[in-house]
C-alpha cells in the first residue's frame, strides 16, 4: 500500500482565501467579546481594559447594549461567537489537514488578528472615552451648567436687572468675583479631557448662589 503524502500542496490562491476568512472571522470575533467584556460592570468597575482608571470605563446607563443585528445581550454574545467559532475551526483544520505548515502559518497569523483587534479596539476605545461629551456624567452636569448660564444672563442681558442688581457683574465684589473664576473654570472642565466637570459645575452652582446672596434679589429679601 502506498504511503499517503504528508502533504497536499496547496495553491497561493487557496491560501490567500483561507487567510482573508480566518483574519475576518478573528477580528470580527475579538471585537464583539472585548465590547461585551468591556461593558460588563464588574469589568469595567475594575478598570481592567482601560489603563487602571476604574472612572475611564464606566458602564453605560443602558447595560442591555445592543449589536449590529438589533440582538441584546447574552444571546447575541453566544451566537456571535458561535458563527465566529463556526467559521475559524474550518478555516485553520482544513488547511492544517492538506499542508501542516500552512495551518501552522494561518494559526499564526491568526494569534496575530487577535492581538492586533485587541489593541486596536482598546485604542479607539479609549479615544472615544476621552471626549469630553463621553465622560460619565457629562450629559447631566452640562444640563445644570446651562441653567446657571441661562439663569446669569438675566442680569447680564436685561437692562433692568443690570440696573438693579449690579453687584452681579462687578467683580469688585467678592461673592461676584469668585463666581466668574467658577464660571471660567467649569467652561474649561467642560471643554477639557481628564477633567473633574460634574464637580466644577457644582462650585458653580454654589458660587452663584453665593453672588445673587450678596449682590441679587435674594440679598433684598434677607
Amino acid at each position: 500500500m502506498p504511503a499517503m503524502p504528508d502533504a497536499v500542496p496547496m495553491a497561493p490562491a487557496e491560501i490567500a482565501l483561507w487567510a482573508a476568512v480566518l483574519v475576518v472571522a478573528i477580528a470580527c470575533t475579538v471585537r464583539v467579546l472585548y465590547r461585551s467584556i468591556s461593558r460588563s460592570p464588574a469589568i469595567s468597575d475594575a478598570g481592567l481594559l482601560s489603563g487602571n482608571d476604574p472612572t475611564a470605563a464606566k458602564p453605560r446607563e443602558n447595560t442591555r447594549s445592543e449589536n449590529s443585528f438589533g440582538r441584546s445581550e447574552p444571546d447575541a454574545l453566544f451566537w456571535n461567537v458561535f458563527t465566529g467559532l463556526v467559521v475559524i475551526g474550518p478555516a485553520v483544520l482544513i488547511p492544517a489537514v492538506l499542508s501542516p505548515v500552512v495551518g501552522l502559518l494561518l494559526v499564526s497569523l491568526g494569534a496575530a488578528a487577535a492581538l492586533l483587534t485587541l489593541s486596536g479596539s482598546r485604542r479607539l476605545d479609549l479615544r472615544h472615552r476621552s471626549k469630553p461629551e463621553n465622560r460619565p456624567g457629562f450629559a447631566p452636569a452640562a444640563e445644570r451648567h446651562n441653567a446657571v448660564l441661562q439663569k446669569w444672563s438675566r442680569y447680564e442681558l436685561d437692562p433692568g436687572n443690570a440696573i438693579d442688581f449690579p453687584g452681579m457683574s462687578d467683580v469688585r465684589v467678592p461673592e461676584t468675583a469668585e463666581f466668574f473664576r467658577a464660571m471660567k473654570e467649569a467652561q474649561r472642565c467642560r471643554l477639557a479631557p481628564d477633567t473633574d466637570y460634574p464637580a466644577a459645575v457644582e462650585r458653580l452652582e454654589k458660587a452663584f448662589a453665593a453672588a445673587e446672596t450678596a449682590s441679587g434679589p435674594l440679598a433684598i429679601n434677607l
